[in-house]
């Protein structure tokens, strides 16, 4: 044991995936062989124009498995959103879950699969201070993940992510039994998505390999008592470190191809093996500031209109809010690790940097944003000077994400962030 007092474990638990074009095509024999007889298939409305939903569909009915879709999934999910969705899987009596689509139907399956399994309201599992905490006592019914956006890399990890409108904050649940059992990976699923959602997805990716390699090591966390209360994001290690480098040099050398051109294979699947592997990274490390920010930044307004998504209702993409404060949250960060700094701005360009100072990473950062179209600040997506406090509020009810940063942060650093955040070039 530690003489210090600091914890001296790490775990990484990865979510086994199948990858590469047509492996879709496998999804009927991956849900056989896991036993599973009555399957709620959860996806949304756009996958479900794309053909792709009755597809899978199709592939999962062929192995005398029956399915009950549930294509209702709301990009950019409430509380509201998952409930439905739950109360469906509740009464449909399923024994296995598959996901189809982004993040946001891969999080409303994995809430679905939790209730269904254990009952019980979605804000009692909700992270506190928002919600209760409360852990799933055992794990749930078979859950297989389909992304189709090279983003959230939800398919390998364990929190499912949500909007509460009434509390005007993001929040997300979090445990290991939420991680999906399966996660298949397709390139070719991600050819319809519109250049503005393969940016905001891409560069979701970026920035959780990022902060994940940028987090508080492992082993500057304090001691736990006992194995549960062992958080699922544990600061960066060694093992997780593997996985978020090679996810931010896909990022570096792919994003950009993916969106000038859809039908880029290699780019597509290179940004969705890397949106998995920054998943597993992120998932053992975790995220921390720039993702803080990210939740109050897409809920406490709704009124921007993003080009390239679903017109029926205002949302913030998740990538676009993170990215937006990530130049000044390195910019913060950089005296706790200026070696880890340069190696992650190495990565992003491909190429070694000699004399790296605070402003190298961002930089880096700032042209990446503007090569794929992102949001220029947090000002373009409908804030301004007088809501900073707003914001620094609902950033600072994510602490089970602020304990992860490589230095300690208050409140007058993040105002400083999101001041900073408002234009970035």
């Amino acid at each position: 044991m530690a003489a210090n007092g600091n914890e001296t474990i790490f775990t990484l638990e990865a979510t086994p995936l199948k990858y590469g074009p047509g492996a879709s095509e496998e999804v009927g024999w991956e849900i056989k062989r896991m036993g599973v007889s009555r399957v709620m298939l959860i996806s949304d409305p756009g996958i479900v124009k794309a053909n792709i939903t009755p597809r899978i569909q199709e592939l999962i009915e062929a192995e005398g498995i029956e399915v009950e879709v549930w294509d209702r999934s709301r990009v950019e999910p409430t509380a509201d959103s998952f409930q439905e969705a739950a109360d469906f899987a509740k009464e449909g009596n399923f024994d296995g879950f598959v996901a189809i689509g982004g993040g946001s139907s891969i999080d409303t399956a994995k809430v679905s699969d939790l209730i269904a399994t254990h009952g019980g309201e979605i804000i009692d599992y909700v992270n506190p201070p928002i919600g209760g905490g409360k852990k799933p006592p055992s794990p749930l019914k078979p859950l297989l993940a389909v992304p189709t956006t090279a983003g959230t890399g939800a398919e390998a990890t364990t929190v499912a992510i949500l909007d509460i409108p009434d509390q005007r904050v993001k929040t997300g649940i979090s445990h290991a039994y939420m991680r999906p059992d399966r996660g298949i990976v397709d390139p070719l699923l991600t050819m319809s998505m519109p250049s503005e959602v393969t940016s905001s997805c891409g560069l979701d990716v970026v920035c959780h390999a990022a902060e994940s390699y940028l987090s508080k090591p492992y082993d500057e966390r304090p001691k736990v008592d006992n194995p549960d209360e062992r958080p699922p994001y544990q600061g960066a290690n060694p093992v997780a470190d593997m996985w978020s480098a090679k996810a931010l040099e896909y990022g570096g050398k792919y994003l950009r191809r993916a969106v000038k051109d859809g039908e880029d294979v290699e780019a597509r699947g290179a940004m969705m093996l890397g949106a998995s592997l920054a998943g597993i990274g992120f998932g053992s490390a975790g995220v921390h500031i720039p993702h803080s920010c990210a939740y109050p930044i897409a809920g406490l307004k709704h009124e921007y209109q993003p080009p390239g998504y679903p017109l029926d209702h205002p949302l913030v993409p998740h990538g676009w809010s993170v990215i937006v404060t990530a130049p000044a949250a390195f910019r913060f960060t950089y005296d706790a690790q200026p070696e880890r700094h340069r190696y992650v701005a190495e990565l992003l360009i491909g190429e070694k940097i000699e004399n790296a100072d605070e402003n190298t990473l961002p930089e880096i950062l700032i042209q990446l944003m503007k090569d794929v179209g992102a949001p220029r600040g947090v000002r373009e997506l409908g804030y301004d000077e007088g809501e900073i406090d707003q914001l620094v509020d609902g950033a600072m009810k994510q602490q089970r994400l602020l304990v992860g940063a490589p230095k300690e942060v208050t409140e007058e650093d993040l105002a400083n962030i999101l001041r900073e955040s408002m234009e970035n070039w």
